[in-house]
């Protein structure tokens, strides 16, 4: 008898809630888990005073680390641990104390042990914030199984 497949957006969804779990980084700066899915996430993190630089907005670490969190949960979404290779980030508007922020993560292509992965950041109003785009590269081990040091 076959085991049925596990269903890939529940499965996503176990993958991502403990990576976040074992998170303090995107927990500390607020992030919020809204969704997952297989090669996507959704993340929301309000602006606060504290995040904020010497021209009043929100200082771009703070945007680039909202995005990175929705990039790490989208494509570590498969089960199979996954870093980043490289990204980059436009920064479109401003945003602002206050500006709830909502990144969008998704897959655009995922081959051999490399994946390609947009995220659009927008604000509460639904304007564009930023632009990320990054690459991951599948390394050893699982997320839901997560290797000690001594692995």
């Amino acid at each position: 008898m076959n085991d049925p497949q596990p269903n890939p957006d529940a499965l996503a969804q176990a993958c991502v809630d403990a990576l976040f779990s074992r998170d303090p980084a995107s927990q500390a700066l607020g992030i919020e888990l809204l969704d997952a899915g297989a090669g996507r996430a959704r993340l929301r993190m309000a602006v606060r005073a504290d995040m904020l630089q010497g021209h009043g907005t929100c200082h771009g670490g703070f945007l680039f680390a909202l995005a990175d969190s929705a990039f790490a949960f989208a494509c570590n979404s498969y089960d199979q641990a996954t870093v980043a290779l490289g990204c980059s980030i436009d920064y479109v508007a401003p945003a602002l104390r206050g500006d709830v922020l909502t990144a969008r993560a998704s897959e655009l292509s995922r081959k051999g042990r490399t994946g390609l992965y947009d995220v659009r950041i927008e604000n509460q109003r639904g304007e564009l914030i930023a632009l990320f785009h990054g690459k991951s590269y599948k390394v050893r081990g699982t997320v839901l199984a997560q290797e000690t040091p001594d692995d």
